[in-house]
């Protein structure tokens, strides 16, 4: 089942999990995910999205650094080892060993074959500047004719990311989210200011997860688990106090709708000989 095909846009089954990872449990995180994974393929989902650093458990502290990883590494190979078992595309969330004292806030993406590839956050929260280090690549990916984006929480903000990956051919995009505070109402209600926009305005589906319950370091996390189709409109939810694996099917022929539709199709209409102030103003750099 594929999503992208010209001509042949087909549905696809994804999961979506919004889970309490502590910080520094990388094990019994790991644990948690391969159980997910697991309870995901007996509904017959092909990708799964865990939260931003999931693997790791989310922390603005400054001792993070000893528990950044290589990738490939020990985690990944664990990812890579389930995900053929289970036939599945995985995105994890874990810190990333990098050159120098600060890690990256990663995403990795891998499927039965081994790593498909690595997104590394780049643009962090201003708590997030002084402990971790900024990805400076913005990378699209392409498994079995499904080509995917990922931005992580605080990325979802800023437009532009969405437009060049679309612009890249992304079907689908994937927000995964470490975002702590509110009750999961709210923190719903505060998505659905932004998400839907880099839904429609790029006519891609979009599914986003955040972590839940505490993290064993004073944060809490609201549980909220979002799916929405390319219109903007949201297809699957899930707000709570649990943690939830949602899976649901992505229907090819909203896609292929929406790309058709000459009053929603937006991004073959661009003119970017207008946008060059985007790339030289920031009034307000730090």
């Amino acid at each position: 089942m594929k999503i992208g095909e010209q001509g042949n846009v087909k549905d696809l089954k994804v999961a979506a999990v919004s889970m309490q990872s502590h910080f520094g449990g990388i094990e019994e995180n790991l644990k948690k995910i391969g159980s997910y994974v697991s309870d995901a393929a007996k509904e017959g989902a092909e990708m799964i999205c865990f939260p931003e650093l999931s693997l790791t458990g989310y922390s603005i502290r400054d001792d993070v650094e000893p528990y950044a990883e290589s990738i490939p590494g020990p985690s990944t190979d664990y990812l890579v080892k389930i995900a053929g078992e289970q036939n599945m595309v995985i995105l994890a969330g874990m810190l990333e060993k990098a050159e120098g004292e600060k890690p990256y806030i990663s995403q990795i993406a891998v499927g039965p074959s081994g790593i498909i590839g690595v997104h590394r956050k780049t643009h962090l929260s201003p708590l997030e500047r002084r402990v971790y280090r900024q990805g400076n690549e913005i990378t699209v990916f392409l498994n079995d004719g499904i080509t995917f984006g990922i931005q992580l929480c605080y990325e979802s903000h800023f437009p532009e990311l969405s437009t060049i990956m679309s612009l890249q051919g992304v079907d689908i995009l994937f927000f995964p989210y470490a975002s702590p505070n509110k009750n999961p109402e709210d923190k719903r209600e505060s998505w659905l200011r932004t998400l839907p926009a880099r839904a429609f305005d790029n006519g891609v589906f979009l599914v986003a997860c955040n972590q839940m319950g505490g993290n064993g370091r004073g944060l809490y996390f609201p549980g909220v688990i979002i799916m929405m189709g390319p219109t903007g409109k949201v297809l699957h939810q899930y707000t709570g106090y649990e943690e939830k694996v949602l899976v649901a099917e992505l229907k090819g022929k909203d896609l292929e709708r929406t790309r058709s539709n000459k009053m929603e199709a937006f991004t073959k209409y661009r003119r970017p000989e207008l946008y060059g102030k985007i790339s030289c103003s920031n009034r307000n750099k730090a």
